[in-house]
C-alpha cells in the first residue's frame, strides 16, 4: 500500500526539508481515532516526518528512494494535531552512517487554519531517527 502523507514541499535543501500534512475531518482513521476527538494517530505524525526524510534523500540521490525506517530514537510526542488544523515538519540531516543508513531530527508542530485569530503554533511531535536500505529478500 503506498499512500501519501505530505501535502506540499515548503522548502528543501540538501541537508533539510519543511513539509506540511493538512489534516482533514474526511480522512477515513478518525472515524476511529477518536470519534468524539478526533486527532492525528501518533504513528501517522512520525510517518509524516519519514516521508518527508525520504524526499530529502530523494532529492540527494534518486537512488535512496527505497529506504525504509530503521530506527526511532527520543521521541517525544506534544500537543495534538485536530481536523482543520496542519502539521508542519522540519527534517535535518544528521549524518551517513555505515552501510546506507542515514540519521535524521525531526520536529512537527500543528498550525491552525481557521479564519480570525491565528493561534500560536504548538510543538506536537519530535525525536531523532534512522532510514536505512531495504533489506534484501530471502
Amino acid at each position: 500500500m503506498h499512500f501519501d502523507l505530505i501535502d506540499n514541499v515548503i522548502e528543501l535543501s540538501d541537508n533539510r526539508i519543511v513539509a506540511i500534512k493538512n489534516v482533514s475531518l474526511s480522512e477515513e482513521y478518525l472515524q476511529d481515532h477518536f470519534p468524539s476527538f478526533p486527532v492525528l494517530p501518533g504513528v501517522l505524525m512520525l510517518e509524516t516526518m519519514v516521508q518527508a526524510a525520504r524526499r530529502l534523500l530523494i532529492h540527494r540521490d534518486p537512488a535512496l528512494s527505497r529506504h525504509v525506517l530503521g530506527s526511532v530514537r527520543a521521541l517525544k510526542y506534544g500537543s495534538f494535531v485536530r481536523p482543520g488544523e496542519t502539521l508542519e515538519v522540519e527534517v535535518s540531516l544528521g549524518k551517513e552512517m555505515r552501510s546506507g543508513v542515514y540519521e535524521f531530527r525531526g520536529s512537527g508542530r500543528s498550525l491552525s487554519n481557521g479564519g480570525g485569530k491565528p493561534s500560536p503554533a504548538k510543538n506536537t511531535v519530535g525525536g531523532r531517527f534512522t532510514l536505512r536500505p531495504p533489506s534484501p529478500l530471502r
